[in-house]
């Protein structure tokens, strides 16, 4: 996209939000528009509840002055690998959220959501990992979906020219300094340090592994014979980033650089196929310094198609999503269970039961659902997509409140936090949202 379209569609944008929050104050809170959707029996109130939790998930945190959409529940603040996307999604129902007097808009929370990051990055240029009530986080990186990623879909939603050139300017810095200490070993691969690094808390993939980075710096890694691990995952998130950071450098006008990110791009994508990728096994896997895989089958999967690695339109990349969708994600006693996705395969010897709080080792996590539609439509996978949807809106409607994961055959959710978890909220009503329109 060009800058003369980009600031074209930035102007239509303000227009059409200036509009449509003028008619929420004129008509009030309670004409806000909901969804036709009639799947599930008992979703409106529900729809209703999830705003309500949304609303009170908004607030500020120290260090910086806007308000953000926290995590919720017992998590009070954002972090990296979800609070951008959050705040995406959320902007993306902002026809549906109640304009209330001295409420930030989605569109400004949203914003907030990334620059939080963007306003305290250091000036070596790694971005937070969290930004928490009490402190920000540089234990570890914690990344899943790229914050240049979501800042770039941001951008071209709202029209904000200065969130895309602080964008552009925060991202770059960062991929740089992934590739200066998270590249030890010299492979252009990223490099896991610690569990929280992939945000994959009591996962069987990290068992042994310290949680955070030795004194709460990501730059340390712990002195264990078996790290750094090469991660797939971590590797996807930067693929990503470059990915959009050519897009980013296109629309501010700086073609050779977008040249750059973009063949750097290819480079770190065809190392995650060509290292990280078990055929034997149809799974990506970690690998740790001793360049054995860490064989766990996890949601690492599909972290990595979420970044679009696996492009259809190349043969040999086409028979791995192939193998990968009919041997684990869409395999009925591994991925494709009651309530997709479960954090590790249902068939793995070290998923983990009975499911424990906050375990990434076996229970279907919100986040996974939250994430899933950037990747299943894009691989064709529109008809399966609204099957896991719907799974998760029933399930949600039966508890009646929103919680971090599941137990994926039963559908049972994890009580022992409290409700109000900002991913499953946004979960429900974007699910809902999407179902509507299907």
């Amino acid at each position: 996209m060009q800058r003369r379209k980009f600031l074209k569609l930035a102007a239509l944008s303000a227009a059409t939000t200036a509009q449509r929050h003028s008619l929420a104050m004129m008509l009030g809170a309670q004409a806000t528009p909901r969804p036709n959707f009639n799947g599930v029996s008992g979703w409106q109130p529900v729809w209703d509840a999830a705003l309500t939790a949304l609303a009170g998930n908004i607030a500020t945190v120290p260090h910086f002055g806007s308000p953000v959409l926290l995590e919720g529940a017992v998590y009070a603040g954002i972090w990296q690998e979800c609070g951008p996307l959050e705040g995406l999604v959320y902007a993306g129902l902002r026809q549906y959220v109640p304009a209330l007097e001295h409420a930030p808009a989605p569109l400004r929370i949203a914003r907030a959501n990334h620059m939080a990051f963007f306003a305290l990055q250091r000036e070596d240029g790694q971005l937070p990992a969290d930004v928490k009530k009490e402190e920000v986080g540089f234990g570890q990186i914690q990344m899943v979906v790229p914050i240049a990623a979501t800042a770039w879909e941001l951008a071209q939603a709202s029209g904000d020219e200065a969130l895309l050139t602080m964008a552009y300017h925060a991202c770059g810095r960062w991929d740089a300094w992934l590739r200066k200490y998270r590249n030890t070993r010299g492979t252009g691969l990223v490099e896991g340090f610690c569990t929280y690094d992939t945000g994959m808390d009591h996962s069987s993939r990290w068992a042994g592994i310290p949680n955070a980075c030795p004194e709460g710096n990501a730059k340390l890694c712990p002195p264990l014979a078996s790290l750094p691990r090469l991660c797939p995952d971590l590797s996807a998130t930067a693929y990503g980033g470059r990915v959009a950071l050519a897009a980013m450098a296109r629309a501010l006008g700086r073609q050779n650089e977008a040249d750059r990110w973009e063949q750097d791009a290819e480079t770190i994508r065809q190392l995650i196929i060509a290292r990280l990728y078990s055929p034997e096994d149809a799974s990506f896997y970690d690998l740790d310094a001793q360049n054995h895989f860490v064989k766990v089958r996890s949601v690492v999967l599909t972290r990595v198609l979420g970044e679009h690695v696996l492009k259809l339109e190349i043969a040999s990349d086409r028979a791995i999503f192939d193998s990968i969708w009919s041997r684990q994600l869409h395999n009925a006693d591994a991925f494709w269970v009651p309530y997709p996705f479960p954090s590790v395969a249902l068939n793995d010897p070290l998923f983990v039961r009975p499911i424990p709080r906050n375990s990434w080792g076996g229970a279907s996590q919100a986040l996974t659902a939250l994430r899933a539609p950037r990747w299943m439509e894009h691989y064709g996978k529109g008809a399966d997509l609204n099957l896991l949807m719907r799974q998760w809106v029933s399930a949600i409607v039966h508890s009646g409140s929103f919680h971090q994961q599941m137990d994926p055959v039963t559908g049972a959710f994890t009580m022992a936090d409290p409700g109000g978890y900002s991913p499953a909220a946004l979960v429900y009503l974007d699910f809902v949202r999407r179902l509507s329109a299907a």
